[in-house]
């Protein structure tokens, strides 16, 4: 069997890839490196079992030093098959410098280290932000315009690693959600919550075609061990992940409203123009700090007295930017999704796992 190197390993995709290769079997040995401990990273219970396997090794170590990246390939005698990386950050309007070391440096030094360590297969995970908003769904062709600070960064980051020479792939997911997400769709569902205790119609810009094309996690991990593995993907390839549901601000918000009971409804383009027209800055901060109150006051009714969810949505996000994404080609390859489209019973799985970590209040949810 393999031996897999998961960079990165500890955050929301990569402790799923972790579970996925042990569940089933998939590897010899499983190297996780990350800068954040498993201990203090709100595993599930499963996933802390998995992570205590004899089949599991964890280093902490800062990827974007080169002499650190080179010491995760000599981790367990070596000999690693295929190295996955998915260490970047992932909080949104973070400083320049950040971004730089956090997901540009990480990707340089990672794929020199796995080029000189002879890895058979570097698995690159980028976002579907780099490509240009817009009214078609956009292939792997399709025109770079990144619309966010970090997609600036991942078309960076996407570069370094094809310079580096080593055999890779890149993978370029739309919006991911899943158990644990905390950055996808949950900032909405928190939302939705905060509109149980404000008893209003949840109100959103734009409108209700606005697309925000998804994929669920089990299927990302699904697909990543696919391309490293298979052999069926070309070198220096690249192939976006999203599923078949079309999501759109509609489909999406109607879903919340049957979560928690509440109506929602939608500003327009014209209004919502108008509204951002001054700053978007302000409109994002009166909206957060609607939303905030609410939610913490929900959690201490519930005694949840720390709680990493937050309704906090940020401004890059918020402007009329499609997230339209084509993620069929990787089909051509043999690849199936497991979960083609969002239902409501795949989002209520997202908070029942908040409750049972004590992060997320019970008795909200009302579907």
């Amino acid at each position: 069997m393999a031996r897999v190197i998961v960079l990165g390993g500890v955050g929301f995709i990569g402790r799923h890839l972790v579970t996925y290769l042990v569940d089933n079997n998939l590897a010899s040995k499983v190297a996780v490196c990350d800068k954040v401990l498993p201990e203090v990273a709100a595993l599930s219970k499963h996933e802390s079992e998995v992570f205590a396997s004899d089949k599991v090794v964890y280093k902490q170590v800062n990827l974007a030093r080169p002499s650190s990246a080179d010491s995760v390939f000599k981790l367990d005698g070596g000999n690693w098959d295929y190295a996955i990386n998915l260490a970047a950050t992932t909080k949104y309007s973070q400083t320049p410098e950040l971004y730089q070391e956090n997901i540009v440096e990480v990707a340089r030094e990672t794929s020199k280290a796995a080029k000189a360590n002879n890895v058979k297969m570097f698995v690159h995970v980028s976002t579907a932000q780099v490509y240009d908003s817009g009214k078609k769904p956009c292939n792997e062709s399709s025109k770079l315009k990144p619309w966010t600070m970090l997609a600036k960064a991942s078309l960076e980051g996407e570069n370094e690693v094809a310079k580096s020479g080593v055999r890779h792939v890149i993978v370029r997911p739309a919006i991911v959600y899943g158990p644990g997400d905390i950055s996808g769709i949950t900032p909405r569902l928190i939302c939705g919550a905060a509109y149980v205790k404000l008893k209003e119609t949840m109100e959103m810009l734009w409108d209700k075609s606005l697309k925000l094309s998804t994929v669920h996690v089990r299927d990302v991990v699904k697909a990543l061990w696919f391309l490293a593995s298979s052999g069926k993907a070309p070198d220096k390839s690249i192939y976006n992940l999203a599923d078949t549901n079309d999501t759109d601000q509609g489909s999406v918000s109607n879903l919340i409203a049957e979560l928690f009971n509440i109506k929602v409804s939608f500003l327009g383009s014209i209004k919502s123009k108008v509204a951002t027209t001054v700053a978007m800055k302000t409109v994002a901060d009166v909206a957060n700090e609607k939303h905030l109150k609410p939610w913490s006051d929900l959690l201490k009714e519930s005694n949840i007295s720390d709680s990493p969810l937050t309704p906090y949505i940020n401004e890059e996000l918020l402007y009329n930017n499609s997230s339209f994404i084509d993620g069929s080609a990787i089909k051509s390859l043999g690849f199936t999704y497991d979960y083609p489209t969002m239902t409501l019973d795949l989002l209520k799985e997202v908070i029942i796992d908040f409750e049972k970590k004590g992060f997320f209040p019970k008795n909200v949810l009302k579907a």
